[in-house]
């Protein structure tokens, strides 16, 4: 870490993250990383220890689902919003303003939960295609056997 600031450098950030400053620059460009970018002309990109676990949280996701980038945002703008969510409904002890943040909440896990959706019934079809090759080749085997 630099001195006194409690600030990342890019290097460090992709060491702490198992990727490459070249990645994370690329998500700060397309959107999935925000605030690291906004430095003045010529001085270093900071980063906290929350875009660190960002990062981490982009990794595992991408990892895990195999999402295109464009689905990985969507995802993962669904997972901050209801982290500030669950932020901002612990402040509150105003009804109203918890049924509001629980409906928004609510909202972004049916988003999450069709993107995991759709990735899975991907999966399940390709699971199926490959147990149909498996049993042709058996079928073929069998019939080769003496």
């Amino acid at each position: 870490m630099t001195a006194g600031a409690d600030k990342l450098r890019i290097g460090e950030v992709a060491e702490l993250t198992g990727t490459t400053p070249r990645t994370i620059r690329y998500y700060e460009e397309i959107g999935l990383l925000l605030g690291a970018g906004d430095r003045a002309q010529g001085k270093h990109r900071c980063y906290t220890h929350d875009d660190v676990e960002r990062i981490r949280e982009i990794v595992r996701m991408r990892d895990l689902l195999g999402l295109s980038l464009e689905q990985l945002a969507q995802l993962l703008q669904a997972q901050f919003a209801r982290a500030e969510l669950k932020c901002e409904y612990h402040r509150t002890d105003d009804p109203a303003a918890r049924l509001r943040i629980l409906e928004q909440s609510l909202g972004h896990i049916e988003t999450q939960l069709e993107l995991v959706r759709d990735r899975r019934r991907e999966l399940d079809t390709l699971a199926s295609e490959l147990l149909d090759k498996r049993a042709l080749v058996k079928e073929r085997l069998a019939e080769l056997e003496p």
